[in-house]
């Protein structure tokens, strides 16, 4: 099996919980490249102020626990 598979399970709720952090920091922290301000406005106060780099460190925590635990 490859390592990535591992790790990468869109179909796992478990994946998705951790996903959505991750991909919503990644958004928020290159708000000045692609310049989309409103939303990534919209996108800090659904995750309650939080900053980008703890979203994306709490997504890749959640991801790689699901792939140390899961057989």
């Amino acid at each position: 099996m490859a390592l990535w598979k591992k790790y990468v399970k869109p179909t796992s709720l478990t994946w998705l919980a951790s996903a959505l952090p991750l991909l919503g920091g990644l958004f928020i922290a290159f708000e000045p490249v692609h310049r989309l301000t409103e939303w990534a406005d919209s996108l800090r106060l659904v995750f309650g102020g939080a900053s980008p780099y703890v979203l994306i460190n709490a997504g890749l925590v959640g991801i790689g626990l699901r792939g140390a635990v899961a057989r």
